[in-house]
């Protein structure tokens, strides 16, 4: 037994709260930018994705026109900051909708470090950052999708196992639904079956 939901009937806010709840763990994407005139902005985009590997190029969706996407339209500069599990209360705090103007970096107390190729600071405590220079952006909606190309990538080694990103040590942090954050848990490995080992379904083996 199933329920049905209809897009074209339910409001906006309520398809949204179905949407943001079922199509989950979605990853964060701690977006810093700077203003056209000087003002680092820091805020949170649960909307987020790689979308192309060569080039590589990022992407997340800003619903509605907020700082982050006036900013990169000025600059055409952003970085995406990894969200992990220790900068939990942070990433919250950066969500807070300030006046236009307020830098997040400021106000939630975030420590910054330069970025090497692009003007937007990075988030210093942050493992991983992407430096970015806008590819693209697409209008859909009430949102719009930016493609920002990774010009430079930086990870801190207390990560790094091997040379590799080593997920416990990252440790993501994701958005659900509702007020809901997720963290990783149990991870599992399974490698893809090439056709030539191919035993027929998993229900059947």
């Amino acid at each position: 037994m199933r329920t049905d939901f209809d897009p074209a009937v339910m409001s906006r806010n309520d398809f949204y709260r179905l949407l943001t709840a079922t199509v989950v763990p979605r990853p964060i994407a701690w977006v810093s930018t700077m203003s056209a005139d000087g003002v680092h902005n820091l805020a949170p985009h649960s909307f987020f994705n790689i979308a192309s590997v060569a080039p590589p190029v990022v992407q997340f969706s800003s619903v509605g026109r907020k700082d982050t996407l006036r900013n990169i339209e000025a600059t055409g500069q952003f970085v995406v900051n990894f969200a992990s599990e220790e900068l939990f209360q942070q990433i919250n705090d950066t969500a807070t909708d300030f006046p236009h103007g307020v830098s997040e970096f400021e106000a939630a107390g975030v420590e910054s470090e330069p970025s090497l190729r692009v003007k937007p600071l990075r988030v210093a405590a942050s493992p991983v950052a992407l430096e970015c220079e806008v590819h693209s952006t697409m209008g859909i909606g009430d949102s719009v999708i930016v493609f920002g190309r990774v010009v430079h990538a930086v990870v801190s080694q207390d990560v790094l196992v091997d040379g590799h990103p080593e997920i416990s040590r990252l440790k993501p942090l994701t958005r659900l639904g509702r007020d809901e954050w997720g963290t990783v848990g149990d991870v599992r490995e399974l490698s893809r079956i090439r056709h030539a080992d191919w035993q027929g379904p998993a229900s059947d083996r």
